[in-house]
């Protein structure tokens, strides 16, 4: 091999180091990071209540057609029609089986374990690719290209779970999950266009316009120039002709958006704000990308002079997308989402080359954050039953007044058998020396895992209670009976579901109170902390109700004056 190869081609890698991670140990990190929030919560306060007022809207007949879903009249902000239509399908063909909230987060947990899957499959047909493997050694036992790809995609999993950004967002009942899933299936499509040309061209057709139909056309339309430019660069026949396919997946949603604009539906919805500045952008990317981003950096540093080879050029020309709509949002964290699954490809390739000492700080890093993170939710939980420590329980009282649930032994058993496989995974990796390419990533990935089934499990009551409209609405239900027509001109979407879904009342979103019909006896409006209630002609003020503390959102009440 000439000097010019070894240049270019930076992974020296062992039979031995591709090891492969058993399949039952992904898939309990998977199941371990997927099921935890599914179950045993309301709608939380923000997108995902507001975007599951939508859905049960559709599925509960409130809304005039499936083309127009809403709440109190309200219609979406943005989002397109896709994941409106998702959820209500699931909610009105589980009800009454399952609870609306719940068969509602059915799909969109399954499009987090599409999300993980095709980073997985784009991975491993990338790390297949000439260009990706490791350098031939000169007395024989380098890494088997399949073991060499399978390594790989199995680093990439645990690099997208171990990240941070992707730990709310990634479970919530919100259209980017479906942004998310189109993204990371038409990075999936470029990575498998020379090896499996069907599929690859049915998902690169069907991609953008998913994208398009959820409320993100112009992010769309960005990765078919960035898929067509990755093309365009490649010196494969295949991908060459494979153009044709990302560009007509980009005109199919461009056509998908200007029909869904002609309907008076979110079609082109890319929202331009004013950048805030360096400062925030960066503290945004060092949190949400971690530790998937300085890996990345690491990768395109050491396989910069391969940047236009499809196994650096897909991932990081999709991630290039992702950053560049976040800026343009005034970093919005939603929008940097959609780079996550590209950064972990990049990730997975710098595993191949990241030395021993780094792969030391990761590990000794990962044990004692994750373990005190751990050790911190372990405290607050026996602080809620014991009242010790009685900081933690003030804690805990401050954040859910009036605090107070039945003690479930199922939950303290889950809790204690995560702790102890997470105590299991750090004397694993931390008493022998590994080889396998993926070993650093296992206790990021584990210690998210770990922590995100402990708050899920142990804290999930109070943050349930503080995070949902349920309590508010029971107060409110003290001076106002089920089945009222109320009127909240400007009470957020997420409030208008909370009013309808668990105050079952008929709620009138959009008329202001000089206007509201007659048929309404009741007005809310809602104030910010310690706002002073206004007063209205006609309407007389009854009480003032908090969402949680006296600092929290509150709404005051007001009945017809005459």
């Amino acid at each position: 091999m000439s000097y010019s190869s070894q240049a270019v081609t930076p992974a020296l890698v062992t039979q031995k180091a591709v090891k492969r991670l058993p399949r039952w140990a992904l898939l309990l990190f998977c199941v371990a990071y997927v099921l935890p929030g599914l179950f045993g919560r309301d709608p939380w306060r923000g997108i995902d209540i507001a975007s599951f007022g939508h859905m049960w809207s559709l599925a509960d007949g409130q809304a005039s057609s499936w083309l127009h879903p809403n709440v109190g009249g309200v219609l979406p902000a943005g989002g397109g029609i896709l994941p409106y239509w998702l959820g209500g399908a699931f909610i009105a063909l589980l009800t009454p089986w399952l609870d609306p909230a719940l068969a509602a987060r059915i799909p969109f947990a399954l499009l987090l374990v599409s999300v993980l899957s095709l980073t997985w499959y784009a991975t491993y047909h990338l790390a297949r690719t000439k260009a990706a493997q490791p350098l031939p050694l000169a007395f024989g036992g380098e890494a088997l290209p399949q073991d060499y790809a399978r390594a790989v995609a199995d680093g990439s999993v645990l690099a997208l779970i171990a990240s941070l950004g992707l730990l709310q967002l990634g479970h919530e009942t919100t259209p980017e999950l479906l942004q998310l899933a189109g993204g990371t299936l038409f990075m999936y499509g470029l990575a498998a266009a020379a090896v499996r040309p069907w599929q690859s061209r049915l998902a690169t057709l069907v991609c953008l316009p998913v994208m398009a139909a959820s409320g993100s056309p112009t992010v769309a339309i960005e990765l078919a120039a960035a898929g067509m430019l990755i093309c365009a660069l490649s010196d494969d026949a295949v991908m060459r002709s494979h153009m044709k396919w990302v560009a007509a997946s980009g005109l199919l949603a461009a056509a998908l958006a200007s029909a869904l604009s002609s309907t008076g539906l979110p079609g082109w919805a890319m929202r331009i704000d004013t950048w805030s500045g360096i400062g925030r952008t960066l503290r945004l990317f060092t949190w949400f990308t971690w530790p998937v981003l300085p890996l990345a950096a690491l990768t395109v540093w050491h396989w910069r002079r391969q940047v236009a080879r499809r196994h650096i050029a897909v991932p990081l020309f999709s991630a290039m997308v992702g950053f560049g709509a976040c800026i343009a949002m005034d970093s919005n964290d939603r929008a940097l989402l959609q780079a996550l699954p590209a950064l972990a490809v990049l990730a997975a390739f710098a595993l191949p080359i990241l030395q021993r000492s780094l792969g030391s700080a990761i590990d000794w890093f990962s044990v004692f954050f994750f373990t005190t993170a751990a050790l911190l939710i372990w405290l607050h939980y026996g602080a809620m039953y014991t009242g010790v420590p009685a900081k933690m329980a003030s804690n805990v009282a401050k954040l859910v007044p009036g605090y107070a649930t039945d003690f479930s032994w199922s939950l303290l058993i889950l809790g204690a058998v995560a702790t102890a496989a997470w105590l299991a995974l750090v004397r694993w990796r931390t008493a022998r020396q590994s080889h396998a390419l993926w070993k650093s990533l296992v206790l990021p990935a584990g210690g998210v895992a770990l922590c995100w089934l402990l708050a899920m499990t142990l804290l999930l009551p109070p943050l349930d209670q503080s995070l949902s409209y349920r309590l508010l609405v029971n107060r409110i239900k003290r001076h106002v009976p089920a089945g009222t027509c109320i009127a909240a001109p400007n009470a957020s979407p997420g409030l208008l579901t909370g009013l309808e879904y668990f105050g079952r009342y008929r709620v009138d979103g959009l008329s202001p109170p000089s206007d509201v019909p007659k048929v309404c006896p009741v007005l809310i409006y809602s104030l910010p902390a310690k706002q002073t209630a206004p007063r209205f002609p006609g309407w007389r003020r009854v009480a003032r109700e908090n969402q949680r503390t006296q600092n929290s959102e509150s709404v005051a009440i007001y009945r017809r004056a005459y």
